[in-house]
């Protein structure tokens, strides 16, 4: 498939090729919200192009993220599709109207998109649950602890990269955990806890750091045991986060290869399910504290 391009004129007057922008995480989901809108209504891009007074090909560019939408085109086209849920129409406009750049992208070339993609989606969430089977969410790790993760990387990255890497999670830690921000859930699986990255002395630090965290009034932390048994979803990391309207809720899925996000009806069904059975077969508060207190004694 060709790569699309554009011609425009200089200050100078000289042409110049250039390449469409790197479309943002909101970008993303807000023309992913407008293509189910118009699947569900079975308007065709040209009667939306027709609502908003462009070229058919802006639609598709709008669908895909690549090319910006105002507030008030969404709601002109949520008006032509039929949409009566009128709480997701104005999320989502706003989600559209939004055009601050987050600290995020401070680090665009410097680390993958899809850590950008990860931070901007937890700025947009209104609370996150999160459940992590081989280490503590990536928010609530100590910097010891993270260097020792990204150095055992399947692909080795140089100690630049590592330290980029590290810092750029440590921003996003000191967003997520600082208090005052969205509720943050950690259901974390016992074979996370006994995990040694970076040797015992790391991971003891490590324990003592959710301890600290778990006292944070936003920050729920729950273990569950080896001795719960198998439940639906127990071999895979799993991050759900909440939108500013249930149908602009995230699933992520962190994998060696980079995100993935879902976001149909089907999966967000799915996954709340299963966050709410992680739920229920994890300790209460007090003893998942005192099972990491354990842990950390028999280190």
């Amino acid at each position: 498939m060709c790569q699309l391009i554009s011609w425009t004129g200089t200050a100078a007057g000289v042409d110049a090729w250039q390449m469409p922008p790197t479309p943002t995480a909101r970008r993303k989901r807000v023309g992913i919200e407008l293509r189910k809108m118009r699947d569900a209504a079975g308007c065709t891009a040209g009667e939306a192009a027709t609502v908003l007074g462009v070229d058919r090909s802006k639609v598709t560019l709008i669908e895909q993220g690549t090319y910006p939408v105002s507030a008030e085109r969404v709601i002109a086209l949520a008006n032509k599709y039929g949409e009566t849920d009128q709480d997701f129409v104005e999320a989502l406009a706003a989600m559209a109207g939004d055009r601050s750049k987050g600290w995020w992208e401070e680090y665009r070339g410097a680390v993958p998109i899809g850590f950008l993609d990860i931070a901007e989606q937890e700025y947009l969430a209104r609370g996150t649950q999160s459940y992590q089977i081989c280490h503590p969410p990536g928010p609530m790790q100590t910097e010891r602890f993270s260097r020792a993760i990204f150095r055992d990387a399947q692909v080795p990255l140089s100690p630049r990269v590592v330290e980029t890497r590290i810092e750029h999670r440590m921003r996003r830690a000191d967003t997520l955990m600082t208090e005052g921000a969205p509720p943050y859930l950690a259901i974390v699986h016992e074979a996370a806890l006994r995990m040694q990255f970076g040797g015992r002395e790391a991971a003891r630090e490590q324990l003592d750091w959710l301890l600290e965290l778990s006292e944070r009034q936003h920050v729920t932390l729950r273990a569950i045991t080896f001795e719960s048994g198998g439940f639906k979803g127990s071999g895979q990391a799993i991050i759900y986060m909440n939108g500013t309207a249930p149908r602009l809720d995230t699933v992520l899925y962190d994998t060696v290869d980079g995100p993935t996000f879902l976001h149909s009806t089907e999966h967000l069904d799915k996954y709340r399910a299963i966050i709410e059975e992680m739920t229920e077969r994890a300790l209460s508060v007090d003893r998942s504290r005192d099972l990491i207190s354990k842990i950390k004694k028999e280190m």
